[in-house]
């Protein structure tokens, strides 16, 4: 074991020790130099760039270091008998003497001084720009002598007082040498364990970055990239949104036109904020907008709702066929959850896998497969039904099965057999919101601290009555319909309890048959009005258009050009 060792004597008297301690460690490379404070502080720099692994040296010197460098840093401890020695001295002068400095000297300094019954006084300080107030005051209390380190001496001088330094004899450089070689050890060995949780960690995380409060980066591995691709901006932006808690959070961003997704967590260690960031690299927007592929953030979907025995029986199915890698088609009406559902059992039951999603209404399925990322390990194929290219389809799932990546198909409506059969999947259907009644509550808490949370609403709790009102509603728009109810609740509510009034005012009157007239015109006239009024609430969004009336968008496309 070679230990570069380096010694920073604050005064040139400590440098003969020093040379009479080398032979005692012939396992050491020991060097010095002679410098205090600031000049102290360039040394110990120095010495850090020129491969020392242990630097050591006293007092205010010591300190100084030890904020300057990033080497341990040995502060050479007054033994008993150096203390006694310089007191025992310095009480023996007729002088007036007082000793000043910090407290690991003058804690000591009292009890010798009183032990001893020394005509002497300590006087401690917390920080070296305490030192020249403090020596005034001696100075005008008719002190004449002040007994301490280098900074004291140096300090005392300059006021016109005498100086005493304490110095440290043979035994305490012994010590911090011994002190040297034990902290090295214990880094040493706590190095080749470092160096084995890297290699883990490289096997497991090609791509982690770890960044401090200020979003400066301490660490970064990224294999996968030519360089560290988070800047400090990006980290300040990422490190503005992670959890205090700790819990992952999963954002996108974008890289040269590619999506870069950044998995984060906050951590404490020993009152140390740091961030620590899993990178990957997604789907590009390009890649995106024209095949229809679509990451699926990792990030936890959120709170689960399960009271209900269907929703729980569903679960169970998922987690079964997910564990045996089974393919396997989810269906029900648009916006009942089913994607959530899939996203949380994907995320629980393979945490690290990189889930994509497929809308093979919009992507070329020809070259969906070449588009598909390598660390991909389960696809999603929304609207499988809705393609006309049932020959692609199955090459697109063939392609999938020889890959080992697991396919899942989500469905409106229910699946025709022939995509069940191009797949070899099973069917499940997803509990419609009347079919599990039990989960309404629990979801509605679930978006009413949703809506405190994003838009900073007040209404953190549901009144019993308003609860029981909820229950009596129809959500012809599922779970969809259910979250955008407690939104405009949330919103409408001025307390902190949304209570049953507010129910009451904000639900519309039911439409009466007294009340509903046909409208004029013809069918075709009347369908046209109505596509148009959709329109322009979607702010001609076509895709959105289309979807609120139930077709696709080259029905609709076709609609408007009649």
């Amino acid at each position: 074991m070679n230990i570069n060792v380096h010694i920073i004597a604050p005064y040139p008297s400590m440098a003969t020790i020093i040379e009479e301690c080398v032979p005692l460690f012939p396992d050491l490379n020991i060097g010095y130099s002679v410098g205090d404070l600031e000049n102290g502080v360039e040394l110990a720099i120095e010495a850090e760039r020129g491969g020392a692994d242990i630097l050591i040296s006293r007092g205010g010197t010591a300190r100084s270091i030890k904020r300057a460098v990033t080497v341990p840093v040995i502060d050479v401890q007054l033994s008993g008998y150096d203390m006694i020695r310089s007191l025992t001295l310095a009480g023996s002068l007729k002088e007036k003497t007082a000793i000043v400095g910090f407290a690991n000297l003058t804690s000591g300094a009292q009890a010798i001084i009183d032990l001893l019954d020394l005509p002497l006084k300590a006087f401690t300080v917390t920080d070296s720009s305490e030192v020249p107030a403090l020596i005034l005051d001696l100075k005008s209390r008719d002190y004449k002598q002040i007994v301490g380190d280098v900074i004291t001496l140096k300090t005392a001088n300059e006021y016109g007082l005498k100086g005493f330094l304490i110095q440290s004899g043979r035994e305490s450089i012994r010590n911090a040498l011994e002190d040297a070689r034990l902290v090295y050890g214990y880094l040493h060995r706590n190095d080749r364990l470092v160096r084995v949780l890297e290699r883990f960690l490289q096997s497991s995380y090609p791509n982690l970055v770890v960044a401090d409060e200020r979003s400066r980066v301490v660490y970064a591995r990224t294999a996968d990239f030519d360089r560290n691709p988070l800047t400090e901006e990006h980290l300040a932006a990422l490190g503005s949104k992670l959890n205090p808690d700790g819990t992952p959070t999963s954002e996108k961003l974008t890289l040269d036109g590619r999506t870069l997704i950044a998995e984060g967590r906050r951590l404490d260690v020993d009152g140390e904020i740091y961030a620590l960031y899993v990178l990957r690299q997604g789907v590009g927007q390009e890649t995106a907008r024209h095949t229809g592929l679509f990451p699926i953030r990792a990030e936890d979907p959120g709170p689960v709702a399960e009271a209900s025995p269907a929703i729980r029986r569903l679960y169970e199915q998922l987690r079964a066929l997910y564990r045996g890698g089974d393919s396997f088609c989810l269906y029900g009406p648009k916006g009942s959850g089913k994607n959530f559902v899939v996203d949380h059992v994907h995320r629980e039951a393979s945490p690290e896998g990189v889930l994509l999603a497929i809308d093979a209404e919009r992507a070329d399925l020809r070259k969906a497969a070449g588009e598909i990322p390598a660390d991909a390990t389960s696809v999603k194929l929304l609207n499988a039904s809705r393609t006309n290219d049932e020959r692609q389809l199955a090459n697109l799932v063939r392609d999938l099965a020889d890959r080992g990546i697991r396919l899942i198909l989500i469905e409106d409506g229910s699946p025709p057999p022939s995509l069940l059969g191009i797949a070899d999947a099973v069917r499940l259907p997803m509990p419609t919101l009347d079919q599990r009644r039990e989960d309404v509550l629990p979801l509605a808490r679930i978006f009413l601290a949703d809506c405190h949370h994003r838009l900073g609403t007040d209404a953190v709790k549901i009144q019993t009555a308003a609860e029981e009102l909820l229950l009596e509603q129809d959500y012809p728009d599922q779970i969809n319909g259910l979250k955008r109810r407690i939104k405009e609740l949330a919103i409408a509510e001025t307390g902190y309890v949304i209570r049953a009034e507010t129910v009451r005012k904000t639900t519309p009157e039911p439409l009466s048959v007294d009340d509903w007239r046909v409208p004029g015109g013809t069918l075709k006239e009347i369908e046209q009005r109505i596509i148009e009024s959709v329109l322009r609430e979607e702010n001609h969004n076509q895709s959105r258009t289309a979807e609120r009336l139930g077709i696709n968008r080259a029905t609709l496309w076709r609609k408007l050009k009649e």
